[in-house]
């Protein structure tokens, strides 16, 4: 039985980054609901995907260009 430790830390990776993704909106957007009330919460939710907007794209240009990169440099 071989182990892929690559796969293995991609995956607990995106394991990392989910979490914390579930973290900060529903543990966050949770805290301003009961502390501040639901259109507050419905405005954290709006600010925080805001915020991550350019973080997104950043990972998809960097996600495209090692795609092309990988494909491009075959030779």
């Amino acid at each position: 039985m071989s182990r892929d430790l690559r796969k293995f830390d991609r995956q607990t990776t995106i394991y990392l980054i989910i979490g914390g993704l579930v973290l900060l909106f529903v543990v966050g957007a949770g805290l301003v609901y009961f502390i501040y009330g639901p259109e507050s919460a419905i405005s954290s939710l709006i600010c925080m995907a805001a915020g991550l907007f350019p973080v997104a794209l950043i990972v998809i240009v960097l996600w495209g260009l090692d795609w092309i990169v990988k494909h491009v440099d075959r030779d």
